[in-house]
């Protein structure tokens, strides 16, 4: 769903189904958005970032040129659940130096509106999400929506729209989805969501970047040609570029 990849709902109350985690690995051409709701991640990566992406916070990765990075799921009790969501990035940004904005929870600003709405990327009312400078027009909310409430949103006529159920379920206008389940919007001026019972769902938007994809594993690029310009980088040890040097 362009510029959008995928969106992996991962997360388990059994430690041994997590805590090998994901070691070191690339990525070129996307950006990676993961949302922990419970439990701890511990990142690292090639540009210097280092830390742990707790309960509620987001790490926002621009892998652009290319980064590598590992993110280790921490023992808990309970059950550690989050979200990573690709987006793309347009032929003109993908091998621009990298960037990583790490966002705490205490950051995402909260609007009561028909239940709670944080708002990662993107706007409502006054209140604008704290990952700013994307490559796309992204909004990123996530919806408490209380039970016989509305939620309703402006959105860009052409824009991609869609939302993940987490709990609950929700009815649009000609269409319903339940736990577990994405809704895709048509292109419209606005959305309508209603919940009978209340629900929580991640809502995103963005603007389709109409470009040729070409995707082997984590690097997703515009042709074949860069695609294994890529990989023949990554075995030869130069994937990671210098930006600081200018181009001759």
């Amino acid at each position: 769903m362009d510029p959008f990849l995928l969106l992996d709902h991962f997360g388990s109350d059994n430690p041994n189904d997590y805590i090998l985690g994901f070691p070191w690995h690339p990525h070129r051409g996307i950006e990676t958005v993961t949302y922990m709701w419970t439990g701890n991640v511990e990142h690292g990566d090639s540009i210097g970032n280092k830390g742990t992406i707790g309960s509620g916070d987001v790490q926002w990765m621009t892998a652009d040129s290319g980064i590598i990075h590992q993110e280790m799921p921490q023992k808990c009790d309970g059950t550690l659940q989050g979200f990573q969501l690709w987006v793309n990035l347009p032929a003109k940004k993908k091998m621009i130096a990298p960037k990583y904005f790490g966002v705490e929870q205490t950051q995402i600003p909260h609007v009561e509106q028909n239940g709670l709405i944080k708002i990662i990327a993107g706007k409502i009312d006054n209140s604008v999400g704290p990952v700013h400078d994307l490559s796309n027009d992204i909004e990123y909310f996530d919806v408490n929506l209380a039970a016989g409430k509305t939620f309703t949103h402006p959105t860009s006529y052409d824009h991609t729209v869609f939302i993940y159920v987490v709990n609950g379920s929700i009815e649009g206008e000609n269409n319903s989805a339940a736990e577990g389940q994405c809704a895709v919007f048509s292109e419209g001026d606005s959305v309508r969501i209603s919940s009978k019972k209340g629900a929580m769902f991640l809502f995103i938007s963005g603007e389709p970047l109409k470009e040729p994809v070409a995707w082997r594993g984590p690097i997703v690029m515009n042709t074949w040609r860069e695609i294994d310009t890529a990989f023949t980088e990554l075995n030869a040890g130069t994937f990671i570029k210098n930006h600081s040097t200018p181009p001759p």
